[in-house]
């Protein structure tokens, strides 16, 4: 009983501690990102123009909703190899609705983050109910979500959807584009739920230690159910988001989108296994990817090559990440 005592002691003051390092952004992934611009603005001249500028923030949109949603999961310990795939079938949902079966554009705006969701809580109710490891759920989730997409849309591209769904990618309220704003305004809700609400601090502490959470009287498996949830409602956005931009539901869109994910999530400072997480962090994670990402095609270097430098940098982020774990540990 002392040991389940000291557990939970230890939980709840790790994360009294941990929730100090929500309210920040990581010094390293600040310089990472200045010294990126830096780079980029020396080896191309078409970097620091304001066109390009809009571009990059319109690809960080979409690949930080994703990011947003993977920092969630992760930080539960968890894991979503999903998140491409249902980004993509959200997009194709919403292009039916609105397109094939003539629908308003409000229902079809909704269709795209309702079949993220009912992805998602299908995700976290196989892991919580049936004890099948997250990563064997959400990678066999990635094939299916594709499947239904291709299904759905017969395999090809759904264009012309509605103009209020496309105002959602296209317009540009005061001349920001539309997808910044939204990606932005969800952003500072997802802070908020994950620095100081009970939601946030169980999610974290879960991820510190489930048995610890377990003991401490936290409904684990309904909190992974929610958390798998949420995640596939943001992958929806994110849909609908690229859906909009595009005027068109393509059910191959997000194709190895959740690994940008998930790298932005931990370059901001998430814990692969769990316990610590920021949505600031996250954004500017989303940033580095989406500069990282803009440069390499303005440097005209070929798509192959860029999957290899972000799976580079996944694993020079995870490297550092647990480098820092174990000299913390030390002292």
């Amino acid at each position: 009983m002392s040991s389940t005592k000291a557990q939970q002691k230890g939980l709840w003051s790790r994360l009294q501690a941990g929730s100090i390092e929500q309210l920040h952004v990581r010094l390293e992934s600040l310089i990472v990102l200045l010294a990126l611009c830096a780079l980029m603005s020396v080896l191309s001249p078409f970097f620091l123009s304001v066109s390009n500028f809009m571009n990059i923030l319109l690809a960080t949109s979409t690949i930080g909703v994703l990011a947003i949603a993977a920092t969630f999961v992760i930080g539960a310990g968890g894991l979503d190899l999903s998140l491409g795939s249902v980004m993509g079938l959200s997009g194709v949902v919403g292009a039916y609705v609105g397109v094939t079966m003539g629908l308003p554009a409000p229902l079809a705006v909704l269709a795209c983050i309702a079949a993220g969701a009912l992805a998602g809580f299908v995700n976290g109710t196989i892991i919580t109910r049936a004890f099948v490891p997250a990563f064997i759920v959400t990678l066999g989730m990635l094939g299916i979500a594709r499947g239904i997409a291709l299904v759905i849309s017969d395999g090809r591209v759904i264009y012309g959807l509605p103009s209020a769904m496309v105002f959602i990618g296209q317009g540009r309220p005061f001349g920001i584009p539309m997808p910044v704003i939204i990606f932005v305004v969800t952003a500072f809700i997802m802070h908020c739920l994950l620095a100081y609400t009970r939601f946030g601090r169980h999610t974290l502490a879960i991820g510190d230690s489930e048995n610890a959470a377990r003991s401490a009287g936290i409904a684990v498996d309904w909190q992974r159910r929610l958390l798998y949830t949420l995640s596939g409602a943001l992958a929806g956005l994110a849909g609908l988001l690229f859906a909009a931009r595009i005027n068109a539901g393509d059910p191959t869109a997000g194709l190895t989108y959740e690994l940008t994910a998930i790298t932005a999530a931990i370059i901001g400072g998430t814990n692969l296994f769990g316990g610590r997480g920021s949505i600031l962090g996250t954004m500017v994670g989303a940033l580095i990817m989406g500069v990282l990402q803009n440069g390499l095609n303005l440097l005209a270097v070929q798509s192959y090559y860029q999957q290899m430098a972000i799976g580079a940098v996944l694993i020079l982020a995870v490297f550092i990440d647990q480098y820092q774990v174990r000299k913390e540990t030390r002292v």
